[in-house]
């Protein structure tokens, strides 16, 4: 097993990727453009996750982390379009949202302590 399959939040940004792709393999509605970088932007958050656990360097690990944070963003901001579209339903938009938030909170602590190392 590797280290970054031991942690929480790479666990919890497997699932919310599961949970994308799912929603998306469902989805008939939604365009390619939109579908391409949601699919893109969860996934980013695992890898980001997975590669920032291997780098030694604090700062190099930090910038990882942070990169994987700005993804959950962008699935934020990619729901939130589809919301306005009616594409997700205010139910949908919410479970969505309420996952990323958690991921970039726990992304955003993970960058707090190697920032104050």
């Amino acid at each position: 097993m590797f280290d970054f399959e031991k942690l929480d939040v790479y666990q919890k940004a497997k699932q919310f990727n599961k949970e994308i792709y799912s929603f998306l393999r469902n989805s008939k509605t939604i365009d390619s453009v939109s579908k391409n970088q949601l699919r893109r932007a969860s996934l980013s958050i695992m890898l980001n996750i997975a590669e920032g656990s291997s780098i030694f360097s604090e700062p190099d690990r930090r910038n990882f982390f942070v990169i994987s944070r700005g993804s959950a963003f962008e699935c934020a901001a990619v729901f939130d379009f589809l919301k306005e579209e009616t594409i997700l339903t205010e139910e949908e938009f919410q479970q969505f949202y309420a996952k990323a938030e958690e991921l970039f909170r726990m992304l955003f602590k993970m960058i707090q302590n190697l920032s104050n190392n």
